[in-house]
């Protein structure tokens, strides 16, 4: 039996050792077929897809020499963002104040402009009738190829009036705004008037857009720089606005 078994013995560890090496095999072919993983390359900016900023400035213009705001100019880009300045009578000195439009302003003043095809018309918006002692406006447009200035005292133009309205509206919010900070620094006396003022304006509907006034509301209720009556008035304005 002891030499069956030795004779047996070579022929079950050739067995076992082809065994193993067909096993290691599968197994190297089964590394082999996976495919490696190779890092994503880099998404690379496209920036000719870039659309570029749109160039075209606007402006207004009023003059009136009489007026207390003898002097309103406001100059912005394509999106809303750019200054205001305006002079008062019997100063010098020019006060210059930031402004942006809101959507909803910028929206109705883009779309004025694009009615008027301001850059592709030579229309003269001055009426028959003459108003010179109301003021003189300007409206202009440059888009860096092209400029126009168009210039009346008076429009029957629907679109040419309109935003002319458009920008006195930004000009008087952008100017009450400037007065009442300027109150609470310096005049806090001022203040129950300008709020009188603002409720006027607002009743009118001659401010650019009343939402943007809530934040200086909400500051101005709790104040207690400026009179308790100028405090109680801006809260009802600001109930008004937020109905």
């Amino acid at each position: 039996m002891i030499r069956t078994l030795r004779s047996i013995l070579p022929c079950v560890v050739l067995v076992l050792f082809g065994v193993v090496v067909f096993s290691f095999s599968q197994n190297q072919t089964k590394r082999n077929d996976r495919p490696s993983a190779e890092p994503s390359p880099t998404p690379q900016r496209r920036e000719e897809n870039k659309k570029p900023p749109d160039p075209t400035r606007y402006s207004y213009d009023f003059a009136q020499p009489q007026f207390i705001i003898r002097h309103i100019l406001i100059e912005h880009d394509a999106l809303g963002r750019g200054q205001v300045t305006f002079e008062r009578k019997g100063e010098e000195t020019p006060i210059v104040e930031p402004v942006e439009l809101s959507i909803g302003a910028l929206g109705r003043i883009l779309g004025l402009w694009t009615e008027l095809r301001f850059l592709d018309s030579d229309e003269n918006y001055q009426a028959p009738k003459q108003f010179p002692h109301l003021g003189t406006y300007h409206l202009r447009m440059d888009d860096g190829r092209r400029k126009r200035t168009a210039e009346f005292n008076w429009s029957n133009n629907k679109q040419a009036w309109s935003l002319a309205n458009e920008y006195r509206r930004v000009a008087d919010q952008a100017i009450l705004i400037f007065d009442i900070k300027l109150a609470r620094e310096m005049q806090p006396l001022n203040a129950p008037q300008l709020m009188k003022q603002m409720d006027m304006l607002l009743a009118r509907g001659d401010l650019s857009d009343p939402q943007q006034l809530v934040p200086l509301l909400k500051e101005l209720r709790t104040d207690e720089h400026i009179p308790l009556i100028a405090r109680n008035h801006a809260d009802r304005i600001l109930k008004k606005i937020e109905k």
